[in-house]
């Protein structure tokens, strides 16, 4: 009887342990300039600047929507607004540090794929890709 406690609760402990463990995935996926320039070729995927106004006019991704993550009231309001969470969503910022805050975010509001540009807009122009002002 006692063994059979113990395996119960080493079971139990353990179980627990694994599924604590697995709550601290990141469930975005971080890409390449190469990468998120294939990925958002697809007519499907939302492509989202989500630097201030003043920095979306300075140049952005052709075809990007923006929206300012440091508008902490705006950004939850536009996301729900503008964004459908059934479709793909690709993300980017200056260097990839407000961006992966955006992802995250998404993430936890339900967004089932949502995708960085690691290392931003910045990485981007440095390798010569398009940009739109």
């Amino acid at each position: 009887m006692i063994k059979t406690l113990y395996f119960f609760l080493f079971v139990t402990v353990f179980s627990l342990g694994m599924w604590a463990c697995t709550g601290k995935e990141i469930k975005y996926k971080n890409l390449t300039s190469a990468q998120f320039e294939q990925l958002i070729k697809d007519s499907n995927i939302q492509l989202v600047d989500v630097r201030t106004v003043a920095e979306y006019g300075e140049g952005h991704i052709p075809n990007s929507l923006n929206i300012n993550v440091k508008d902490e009231a705006g950004f939850p309001l536009a996301v729900d607004e503008l964004l459908d969470k059934e479709k793909p969503v690709a993300v980017y910022c200056r260097s990839g540090r407000r961006s992966r805050t955006a992802a995250e975010f998404l993430i936890k509001k339900g967004f089932k794929k949502v995708y960085n540009l690691d290392k931003g807009i910045l990485n981007w122009i440095e390798e010569g890709r398009e940009i739109e002002k």
